[in-house]
């Protein structure tokens, strides 16, 4: 039986209740919450900051309300995702991209127990310390691979040998973001600071790859092409991974090349010209979402504002052709992003900000 989509942050009522959660119009929002749980909200292995209970506290958070019996379900979920990692890694195995990534996994799951209002909760503090221990190599076919090597392939991909994902939606990028975010909170758990400083040097390396195989790890470095700078896998979603990398430690210079990073990414035509669509995942709202917290975290913000202004104009006109409703790839995630308010903080689903 297919769960009701209605539970589901990036397409389903939940998403469309976001937007008008801020807008401050909860009268608007409630019918759609109700819509959210007609059916029952999902506490099992699909549970993740984008569906069933995760993603109904994520939007009550930015309602500002608490729900304990939702919170106490969504704390199950994380205690048996990260027994289930644990068991994992004992037993050497590689890691799948659904454990860690940020829209079914740990990392979302950290991300929304980062949003929470008080102190920092054990678990978040144990869902972060899981997260480090990708920084450890693994070692397979006598070759030293990243520690966050996957076993499967992205949708669609038939990838031998495994890879190492970079985006962030699904790849290294997203834990990065979240250990950064953290840390920038004073939310430190052993080896953190070391383990951003493992996957910044990664993507400073490979970032400009959606993700990397056994043949591009070759000797030879290899040129990429040019691809979408797109929130969920591009060099505009890395740029702002490695700019809050380099807040959290500290380093100006690393700081500076990452913004560069998103600089070029922001004014290469062949880039943009990849850009086909509206949505926050990998289109015009995603690119002025990203670009407009570069700017806010940039000693040199105005080198942004023209590129905003631009991706703005894009995305006001391309709104109307988006053919869902919703967050992630819909026409609320759009106008969210149009409309350019964060009261709520929306954008910690995306780890952003």
């Amino acid at each position: 039986m297919t769960p009701p989509m209605t539970q589901a942050l990036a397409e389903g009522a939940l998403g469309m209740a976001l937007l008008h959660i801020e807008r401050g119009n909860l009268a608007v929002a409630r019918p759609l919450l109700a819509e959210a749980v007609v059916g029952g909200v999902s506490t099992g292995s699909n549970a993740s900051l984008f569906h069933g209970a995760p993603a109904l506290e994520f939007v009550l958070g930015r309602a500002g309300r608490a729900d304990h019996s939702v919170q106490t379900a969504v704390d199950r979920v994380v205690a048996a995702r990260l027994a289930t990692a644990r068991r994992r890694r004992e037993a050497a195995r590689p890691p799948t991209l659904a454990e860690s990534d940020l829209i079914r996994g740990l990392t979302g799951l950290g991300a929304l127990l980062l949003a929470r209002a008080g102190s920092p909760q054990p678990l978040l503090q144990e869902v972060l310390a899981h997260l480090v221990t990708l920084a450890v190599p693994a070692e397979a076919e006598a070759r030293v691979l990243p520690g966050w090597w996957a076993s499967d392939s992205p949708p669609h991909e038939d990838i031998a040998g495994g890879h190492a994902n970079n985006g962030v939606a699904h790849g290294i990028a997203g834990p990065l973001a979240l250990l950064s975010l953290a840390a920038r909170r004073g939310v430190l758990v052993e080896g953190q600071t070391g383990a951003i400083e493992t996957f910044t040097a990664w993507l400073e390396e490979f970032g400009s790859f959606y993700w990397i195989t056994l043949d591009l790890l070759a000797d030879e470095p290899q040129q990429a092409p040019p691809l979408r700078p797109s929130w969920c896998y591009g060099d505009l979603g890395i740029a702002r991974t490695l700019q809050l990398a380099a807040c959290a430690l500290g380093d100006d210079a690393r700081r500076q090349k990452a913004e560069e990073l998103a600089v070029t990414a922001l004014t290469d035509p062949a880039r943009l010209d990849r850009v086909t669509d509206a949505s926050l995942c990998h289109g015009w709202a995603g690119l002025l979402t990203v670009t407009t917290a570069i700017a806010a975290d940039s000693a040199t913000p105005d080198r942004f504002a023209e590129p905003i202004r631009q991706t703005r104009q894009k995305l006001a006109a391309g709104i109307a052709a988006l053919p869902k409703p919703g967050f992630l790839e819909g026409r609320a995630g759009a106008v969210l992003a149009l409309e350019g308010a964060n009261v709520t903080g929306w954008t910690r689903a995306l780890l952003i900000d």
